[in-house]
C-alpha cells in the first residue's frame, strides 16, 4: 500500500523562520527584477528615440543597481537554504540512527540492512537536495509571477490577462506529466532499495560466496538487478524528459502569444514602446518559477519518496517496558525470567514459548544456524519485543527489555565488532566517553595489547579504522572486550565472539573472555562446543525452542543418554 505523499513545504524544526525570511527576501528580489526590466525597457527606448546617451546613464545605472540587487539576494536565498537543508540534514541522520537504536521491533529484518543503509545514507542526501530547492522554488514560483502580473495590469490590461489565462493550460499539463513521473519514481525508488538490500547482503557473504565457488553464478544476479534498476531510472528519465519539453514549449508559446499582441498593438498605435518593451522583458521572468518548479519536480522526486520514507521510520510508535519502576543494579544472587516469552516476525516464530531462569554466571546460548540464539541475544538487549510472554529481572515483570535503566547494565561484544575511525582510545571509550588515559591505558594491559600499543607512533592515540591502523580480527575482539572492561557493565552478551578467528586467536580470545568476565553475567550464544566445559550453565536450541538445559556435566549425560536412545532407534548405527 502506497503512502500518501506529503504536500506542500516540508515543516521541520526553524522552517517557519527560514520560510518567513526567504519570502521577504523573494519579494525585495521580485521588485528588483522588475525595476531591472523598466530601467532597462525605459533605456533602450530612450535610445530608440535618440536621446543622448549621457541622459540615459542614470537608467542604465538603475538597471546595473537592480542586477546587483536581485543576483546578491538570490544568493542569501541559496545560503540560508542549504545552511537549513545541512542543519536538517544532520538531525534527519542522527534521528534514523536513534530509531534503530531504540526501536524494539525488528525493523532491519523487516526493511534489510542495505536498505536501512540506503535511508540513513543516500536518502538524507536526497532530502537535503530537496530542502535546498524546494522552499525556494515553491515561494518564488507564487511571488513573483503575482507581482510581475500586478505590475503588467497596470500598465497594459490585455497583457496582464494572457499572462494569467496561460498559467492554468500549463499547470494541468504539468500535474497530468507529474502524476505519471511520480509512479514512476515510486517504482525506481524501490527497485533501487532491493538493489542496495542485495548488494550489501552480497557484501557481506562475499567471502562465503568465493570460498564454496558461487561468486560468479551470483554476478550474474547481481547483473540482473542491475538491469532493473537501469530500466526503471530510463523509464522515469524518459517521463522527465518529455515533461521539460512540453513545459518549455508550452511557454514558449505564451510569450509568443504575448510578443505578437504587443506587436499588432505597436503597429496599430494602440501602445507605446515602453510598456510594451517592459511587459516583453518581463515576460520570461514570469514564467521562469514556474518552469524551473517543473524542471525540479523531476529532479527531487526522490528527494520527497525519501523524506517520506524517513519521517515514516523515525515516526513510529516506539513501544518500551511496561513498569516504571527502575531495574537497579544487577548483583550476584539476581535471576532473569523467561515466562512464555515468544518472537514472531511477519508469520515467522523465531522463538516458541521460552522459558527458563538465568543466573549470575557464564550462560551458554548453543544451537545450529537458525536455531534461535541471536534472536535470543536481541531480547536479551531490549532490541527485539516478544510478541507475548514476559521477562522478570529481579523484582520487575515486564514484556520487554528495552529500558534505559537495563541498558545501562548491558555490553554487547558482536561476532565482528565495528571500529570507529577514531583513535584507539577513543574506540575503548564506547560506553565511557570521559573515561582517563590512565583507565584506558590499564585496560590496554589487562586484554593483552600492550605490545601493540607501545609499536604505535602515538600510543592510545593512534588512529585506527578506516583512514588508520588496521586491526585483525583478534585485536578488534579485544578492543571490544576493552568496551565491555571499561564500562564496567555487569551483564555481558556475546554474540559469536570467537567464530571467525583461527585456532590460536580463538584460544587466546577465549581465555580472555573466561578471566576478566568472571565476576559477571555473561550470555554467550555459540556452536563452538569447547566454550561448553567452562560454562556454569547452558540451553540448547533447536527452530527457535529451548530443548534442552542444565549445568555441563548433567547437560553432557542427558545429551549422551539422548544420543545413545536415538541410534538404538535406528537399530545401532553411529549417527
Amino acid at each position: 500500500m502506497t503512502k500518501k505523499r506529503q504536500k506542500g513545504l516540508p515543516g521541520y524544526p526553524g522552517s517557519r523562520k527560514l520560510y518567513t525570511l526567504l519570502s521577504f527576501i523573494i519579494i525585495g528580489e521580485s521588485i528588483a527584477i522588475i525595476a531591472q526590466a523598466y530601467y532597462l525597457a525605459r533605456a533602450i527606448t530612450n535610445l530608440f528615440d535618440r536621446t543622448p546617451i549621457g541622459e540615459v546613464f542614470s537608467d542604465i545605472g538603475f538597471f546595473f543597481v537592480a542586477f546587483i540587487i536581485r543576483y546578491l539576494l538570490a544568493h542569501i536565498q541559496t545560503a540560508l537554504a542549504e545552511k537549513y537543508a545541512m542543519k536538517t540534514a544532520t538531525e534527519l541522520r542522527e534521528k534514523v540512527f536513534h530509531t534503530y537504536f531504540h526501536q524494539t521491533s525488528s525493523v532491519t529484518q523487516k526493511m534489510g540492512t542495505g536498505h536501512l543503509v540506503t535511508m540513513a545514507m543516500e536518502g538524507v542526501d536526497h532530502v537535503k537536495t530537496y530542502l535546498e530547492i524546494i522552499g525556494i522554488r515553491m515561494i518564488k514560483s507564487f511571488v513573483l509571477p503575482a507581482l510581475i502580473v500586478i505590475f503588467v495590469y497596470t500598465i497594459d490590461k490585455k497583457s496582464a490577462y494572457i499572462l494569467v489565462g496561460s498559467i492554468p493550460v500549463i499547470v494541468i499539463f504539468m500535474i497530468l506529466l507529474g502524476v505519471a513521473a511520480e509512479k514512476m519514481a515510486d517504482k525506481q525508488y524501490v527497485t533501487y532499495k532491493r538493489l542496495s538490500n542485495h548488494f550489501i547482503d552480497s557484501l557481506r557473504g562475499l567471502e562465503t560466496l568465493a570460498y564454496i565457488g558461487k561468486s560468479k553464478a551470483h554476478g550474474k544476479q547481481i547483473s540482473r538487478v542491475s538491469e532493473d534498476y537501469r530500466e526503471a531510472t530510463m523509464k522515469t528519465l524518459r517521463i522527465a524528459f518529455l515533461s521539460s519539453f512540453a513545459l518549455d514549449f508550452f511557454t514558449s508559446l505564451s510569450i509568443a502569444f504575448v510578443a505578437v499582441g504587443l506587436g499588432l498593438r505597436l503597429i496599430d498605435g494602440t501602445v507605446v514602446l515602453l510598456p510594451a518593451l517592459t511587459i516583453l522583458i518581463l515576460a520570461p521572468e514570469y514564467f521562469s518559477p514556474i518552469k524551473q518548479v517543473g524542471k525540479d519536480y523531476h529532479a527531487t522526486l526522490d528527494g520527497q519518496i525519501a523524506m517520506q520514507e524517513i519521517d515514516s521510520f523515525i515516526n513510529q510508535e516506539t513501544p518500551v517496558a511496561t513498569t516504571a519502576a527502575q531495574i537497579s543494579q544487577w548483583t550476584e544472587k539476581d535471576e532473569l525470567t523467561f515466562s512464555n516469552v515468544t518472537v514472531q516476525v511477519e508469520e515467522k516464530t523465531l522463538l516458541n514459548k521460552i522459558n527458563f531462569t538465568a543466573k549470575h554466571g557464564f550462560n551458554a546460548i548453543i544451537g545450529t544456524s537458525g536455531a534461535g540464539k541471536t534472536t535470543l541475544l536481541q531480547v536479551l538487549a531490549g532490541r527485539i519485543k516478544p510478541s507475548s510472554g514476559s521477562i522478570k529481572v529481579k523484582n520487575e515483570t515486564m514484556n520487554s527489555l528495552h529500558d534505559s535503566s537495563w541498558f545501562d547494565q548491558i555490553a554487547y561484544i558482536p561476532q565482528h565488532p565495528y571500529i570507529f575511525p577514531l583513535t584507539l582510545a577513543d574506540n575503548i571509550r564506547f560506553y565511557q566517553p570521559n573515561a582517563t588515559d590512565e583507565a584506558v591505558e590499564e585496560i590496554v594491559s589487562q586484554i593483552g595489547l600492550r605490545d601493540f600499543v607501545t609499536d604505535l607512533p602515538k600510543g592510545i592515540h593512534e588512529k585506527i579504522g578506516e583512514g588508520g591502523r588496521t586491526l585483525s580480527g583478534g585485536q578488534e575482539q579485544r578492543v571490544a572486550i576493552a568496551r565491555a572492561l571499561l564500562s564496567d557493565k555487569q551483564i555481558i552478551l556475546l554474540d559469536e565472539p570467537t567464530a571467525h578467528l583461527d585456532i590460536e586467536t580463538e584460544y587466546e580470545v577465549k581465555q580472555l573472555v573466561l578471566r576478566l568476565f568472571s565476576a559477571k553475567c555473561v550470555f554467550l550464544a555459540t556452536h563452538r562446543l569447547h566454550w561448553l566445559q567452562d560454562m556454569d550453565y547452558i540451553y540448547q536450541f533447536s527452530q527457535g525452542e529451548l530443548i534442552e538445559e542444565g549445568r555441563y556435566e548433567e547437560f553432557r549425560e542427558r545429551t549422551q543418554a539422548n544420543r545413545q536412545i536415538a541410534q538404538a532407534k535406528r537399530g545401532g548405527r553411529d549417527a
